[in-house]
């Protein structure tokens, strides 16, 4: 059995990292389709800065508790759930809640946990993972021997789109902001670019411009990216950390046929994540578990210094998944 309270992180007001409190809420309750996670750990991701900012709220009926993804064992099953069993060890995409020591998602959103990883490394995949290959395979179209250009290199999303998109045969740069930076994406198979002194618009013309770029820096970039694409090239927009309004010639996309899309993952219903899911069980995991694709873990903090690791976030100066200690192994 499990309690009737747990210990959490909530939002008191929307502001700075200082707004995140400790305090004590209700187990929560899994309904019709939900499975109830005693959390082991959370992954940190930046729409929780977001959310904390008053920018980025929950969907309607979801925790408003940070955390979209965790790794822990299943403790409750709500009325029509069969594919899980009590007991079993999972990762999770949550809607929210995983600043908590239990959590609820939908059952379809869990998967268990890639063989050979880690509770830790678990929490560090489901945000990531779903998010990178829905927009890099499902949406962009990745394919072997294109030339694929990822921005911020060395966050968990950037990691992850290297480490696919060499798995998948394709040649890829990725933008980074210092030597060190430039080193870890370059150790994953990537070319680098150090955006601080090199324009990653020449850099990749050189080579024959990009089939595919996944851009969460937004602002600036949007129009360079339509200056860096190929004939037929793809342009995904996945979030916007300088700015989503921008100028842009039309002509130029028009001339090159590209193609400008994008996506946002957790307001989608439980059905695409669920497709989403299945994707990824069957396509990625096997990549994970071989090897192939490794998580980066930047740093671990404990829950009750998840304001320190928003900090640690917002600095940009990490590389890699951060990951808060809910209860551990």
């Amino acid at each position: 059995m499990f309690p009737d309270a747990m210990n959490a992180v909530e939002i008191s007001a929307a502001g700075d990292a200082d707004m995140l409190q400790m305090v004590r809420r209700p187990v929560p309750v899994p309904r019709h389709d939900e499975i109830l996670i005693k959390v082991a750990y959370a992954g940190v991701n930046r729409p929780d800065v977001l959310q904390r900012k008053g920018s980025y709220a929950p969907p309607p009926n979801a925790s408003d508790l940070p955390g979209l993804e965790a790794s822990g064992e299943i403790v409750g099953l709500g009325a029509g759930v069969t594919r899980w069993r009590k007991g079993e060890k999972v990762c999770a995409l949550l809607p929210g809640g995983g600043y908590g020591e239990y959590a609820v998602c939908h059952a379809d959103h869990a998967l268990r946990i890639p063989r050979g990883l880690s509770m830790k490394e678990g929490a560090c995949l489901p945000e990531t993972s779903f998010t990178v290959w829905s927009n890099v395979v499902q949406r962009g179209g990745l394919k072997g021997g294109e030339r694929f250009l990822v921005h911020g290199g060395t966050s968990g999303i950037g990691m992850m789109a290297i480490q696919i998109g060499h798995a998948l045969g394709a040649r890829v740069f990725a933008t980074a902001g210092n030597d060190q930076k430039c080193r870890a994406v370059a150790d994953l198979g990537a070319t680098a670019i150090n955006y601080r002194n090199e324009d990653f618009v020449k850099r990749v013309a050189a080579e024959g411009g990009a089939d595919l770029i996944l851009d969460m820096v937004g602002g600036s970039y949007i129009p360079r990216n339509i200056r860096t694409l190929s004939l037929d090239g793809r342009l995904v927009m996945i979030a916007f950390l300088e700015g989503s309004k921008v100028e842009l010639n039309f002509a130029q996309i028009m001339a090159k046929r590209l193609t400008v899309t994008g996506s946002t993952l957790r307001p989608q219903s439980d059905t695409a994540k669920a497709e989403i899911a299945d994707a990824v069980r069957k396509q990625l995991w096997p990549l994970i578990s071989s090897g192939a694709v490794k998580v980066v873990i930047d740093s671990e903090f404990a829950l009750k210094d998840a304001a320190n690791a928003h900090r640690r976030m917002e600095s940009s100066e990490h590389i890699g998944k951060i990951v808060l200690k809910v209860a551990g192994d």
